[in-house]
């Protein structure tokens, strides 16, 4: 699958835990994505995958999500995204 991103933004919240967003489209997809990443204080990163806009096939997002859990080349361009925002 060929990702693009489109836009990264990463925010802290009040307890400093960070939270990273990025939207990205998947060649041959309907719809546009929205990964939300998440880390606190001294775990692994999670995410939640959801539609951009409004809802598309779930045939896609399902495959995608597959994707994301076999390729890590595909899950560290997007994790990288908002990591490098991250401010040392």
């Amino acid at each position: 699958m060929k990702i693009t991103i489109r836009h990264a933004e990463m925010d802290r919240n009040e307890d400093g835990d960070y939270i990273g967003k990025v939207q990205f489209e998947v060649e041959h997809h309907k719809e546009p994505y929205e990964i939300v990443f998440f880390k606190q204080a001294g775990k692994d990163w999670g995410y939640s995958l959801h539609f951009l806009n409004q809802s598309g096939p779930e045939e896609e997002i399902d495959a995608l999500d597959r994707y994301l859990e076999e390729e890590d080349d595909a899950y560290e361009q997007l994790l990288s995204a908002v990591e490098r925002l991250i401010p040392s």
